[in-house]
């Protein structure tokens, strides 16, 4: 039998071995790569990265994916015509709805502050939706308000909570339950036309749903309970999430409250600009108070605070007229009884 011989290996003498300190490093370097890559990834799945957990039907209803209860509530085309509706660039009158909006000016130079105030009188509560954006539940699904409100039909919105910054609350939305994770002081709008206050961590969904609840918003504080203000607002934080910071100094703002059953005012605050540096929380109460709310709450601020009417914006969001993205609206369109 023949044998097989091989060759040996001849070294170069050019290649020097890796020392134990070069390899050390070598490991070390890719460990902080693939650390920081991981949080990268971590953060941007979190923050940037869009998660569609349902797709809401065209007419504004849908079956969340746990089952959750739902109301019918087919929206339709209703014109102008057919609801007697009359309008001009600061009010809207039909046989349903009356909205009326004006702009108020208070202080001067730096102390200025310049916000939007929208009463709302309804014959049915049907007519008080919400709306997300791309008809779409998840996070990180953002449109202008301008863009859901136009999407829907909307004679009137507002932004909403900014539900898919987070990822807990309780969001009921259109008679839908999507989401059911008990955190903070919400809000609960009614098919009868009423809105309440209240603790997530105390009253359940289920409990909500029964009681007759379209809607809930999950933002807070709470501005106005049972008629008077809440006292403290000297502390508060909405969210643990990354960039989370106090909001109690003077901001832009958004804001809902009820006067009575299916009379509604709506208030939103321009700030961080020349001529209006925003409020702050106790101010916002106190404007809420002085329009007669006897419950009241607030939503998303900052760079969200917008407010639409009949095809166009009505404040001017970030100080520069430019909206920015947000998760869902508030918003007021006829021909929504069932």
């Amino acid at each position: 039998m023949m044998k097989i011989y091989e060759k040996p290996t001849r070294k170069d003498p050019n290649k020097r071995p890796i020392s134990p300190r070069k390899r050390r490093w070598l490991i070390s370097t890719l460990v902080i790569v693939l650390a920081v890559g991981g949080i990268l990834y971590s953060l941007a799945d979190r923050y940037l990265i869009r998660h569609v957990q349902v797709v809401v039907a065209d007419e504004n209803t849908a079956t969340a994916t746990t089952g959750s209860a739902t109301n019918d509530s087919t929206s339709s085309s209703t014109t102008a015509t057919e609801v007697n509706a009359t309008s001009d660039d600061w009010n809207y009158s039909s046989d349903d709805m009356k909205v009326n909006i004006e702009k108020v000016q208070t202080g001067s130079g730096s102390d200025q502050i310049t916000y939007y105030v929208a009463d709302v009188q309804l014959t049915d509560a049907s007519s008080l939706r919400t709306a997300l954006a791309d008809n779409s539940f998840g996070t990180n699904i953002t449109e202008n308000t301008s863009e859901i409100a136009a999407a829907n039909n909307a004679i009137f919105a507002i932004n909403g909570d900014y539900y898919g910054f987070r990822d807990d609350g309780v969001i009921i939305r259109n008679g839908t339950l999507y989401r059911d994770s008990p955190t903070r002081d919400a809000l609960a709008l009614f098919n009868d036309g009423t809105m309440k206050t209240y603790n997530e961590n105390e009253i359940s969904s289920s409990e909500l749903l029964a009681e007759g609840a379209t809607n809930t918003l999950s933002f807070g504080p709470i501005l106005i309970q049972d008629g008077e203000i809440v006292s403290d607002f000297s502390s508060v934080k909405i969210d643990n999430n990354f960039g989370n910071r106090s909001i109690q100094d003077a901001n832009p703002r958004t804001a809902i409250g009820m006067i009575a059953p299916n009379h509604y005012v709506f208030v939103v605050v321009d700030g961080r600009q020349d001529d209006s540096r925003g409020m702050t929380l106790a101010e916002l109460a106190d404007v809420m108070k002085g329009l007669g709310a006897t419950e009241a709450y607030n939503l998303d601020g900052g760079g969200s605070s917008t407010m639409y009417f009949m095809g166009r914006v009505v404040n001017n969001p970030l100080g520069r007229n430019q909206e920015r993205g947000v998760s869902d609206i508030l918003y007021l369109t006829e021909g929504q009884g069932s």
